[in-house]
């Protein structure tokens, strides 16, 4: 199948990149950072804010497109890896997420691997979610009304959650799962390996991710890897977002003109399910 034409020109001009798993951590993140990123949309409220949890506090940013109250709420949790990225680096994801949508979007800026490995990264989203259901209508949210969301491996997070969610009595609106990372074993899908090179996210990538993120006497725990869950009985209803694009490319919509119908799909599904 031919690439999109987006896809060829960006693929084109990544030729001699370095693949995100060729060096250190600090390179990866350092490459991830320089890249270029649409504008963000301006909104009417945009936060810097925190949310209890057991080891402190979350730090997490809060965007609304206005100032009403009563707002349904969307919980977002970035994608890069569970290594890479942060509020920052996805701020105009959250930004075009608010606008789109009507709601209060709410970005965690959990805690990164390798430093910080599982369940760290959950505990830390859970905490926001959790938090929020009982306090979302003190910043203007609707504590009844809530969905989580997420790219890649905050994707992967967001099933995760909602895992959780479930077993402890939460009940979500929905999970918005964007090309999510639920399936650690690199052999699982013919697709993986078929791709597994040469289309901007290489199989390699991957597994260093997977690494960096959870410990091999981690990789039952349907939390960390939400395929391997024993059922999906009583877990909120899934809007699971793929496509013949390369990865990452929902934040990239000034590269690849696509994402914006992606993006349009993602609204009104979290728009219906928030109703």
């Amino acid at each position: 199948m031919p690439l999109d034409d987006d896809v060829r020109q960006l693929l084109d001009q990544l030729t001699d990149a370095p693949a995100l798993s060729a060096g250190t951590v600090a390179d990866a993140r350092r490459n991830y950072d320089a890249a270029p990123r649409p504008e963000g949309d301006p909104i009417a409220r945009v936060e810097d804010l925190t949310v209890p949890c057991a080891h402190g506090t979350v730090p997490v940013r809060l965007y609304a497109s206005s100032d009403e109250a009563g707002l349904p709420v969307v919980v977002f949790f970035h994608g890069g890896g569970w290594v890479l990225s942060s509020v920052d680096g996805h701020d105009h994801v959250a930004r075009r997420l608010a606008r789109s949508t009507g709601a209060l979007v709410i970005s965690v800026d959990y805690r990164l691997a390798p430093e910080h490995p599982f369940p760290a990264a959950h505990d830390d989203c859970w905490a926001a979610v959790s938090w929020l259901a009982g306090h979302a209508d003190e910043w203007g949210g609707d504590p009844t009304r809530i969905a989580v969301c997420g790219d890649s491996a905050g994707g992967n997070l967001a099933a995760g959650v909602a895992l959780r969610a479930r077993d402890e009595g939460l009940a979500l609106a929905l999970q918005a799962l964007i090309y999510p990372c639920i399936v650690d074993d690199p052999s699982a899908y013919p697709s993986m390996r078929e791709n597994a090179t040469g289309l901007f996210l290489t199989a390699d990538d991957m597994q260093w991710f997977w690494g960096h993120f959870v410990l091999p006497g981690d990789r039952r725990d349907g939390r960390a890897v939400p395929a391997r869950a024993e059922h999906l009985t009583g877990v909120a209803p899934a809007f699971v977002q793929t496509a013949e694009l390369v990865h990452g490319f929902v934040a990239r919509w000034s590269l690849m003109h696509r994402a914006h119908e992606a993006l349009d799909d993602l609204a009104t599904a979290l728009r219906a399910a928030l109703t």
